[in-house]
């Protein structure tokens, strides 16, 4: 089994986002503060060496890291 590139609560962060979720519905879905999410959706954003949620979900998908 390949190792993931995000951790477990990065992905869980972007399952939602691709479900079209918000900041706010994310953070209450999780129990977490939304710069928490925020800090999340960035650190994987660096990982993959892009600028913009909707780019870090292209690459994710190409990856395999998430699905639609």
């Amino acid at each position: 089994m390949k190792k993931s590139i995000l951790t477990t609560r990065e992905k869980e962060v972007f399952d939602l986002l691709v479900l079209n979720k918000s900041t706010q519905e994310i953070a209450n879905f999780l129990g977490i503060s939304e710069k928490t999410v925020r800090n999340h959706i960035s650190n994987a954003m660096q990982k993959l060496g892009v600028k913009g949620r909707a780019h870090a979900v292209v690459e994710l998908l190409k990856l395999g890291e998430i699905t639609i």
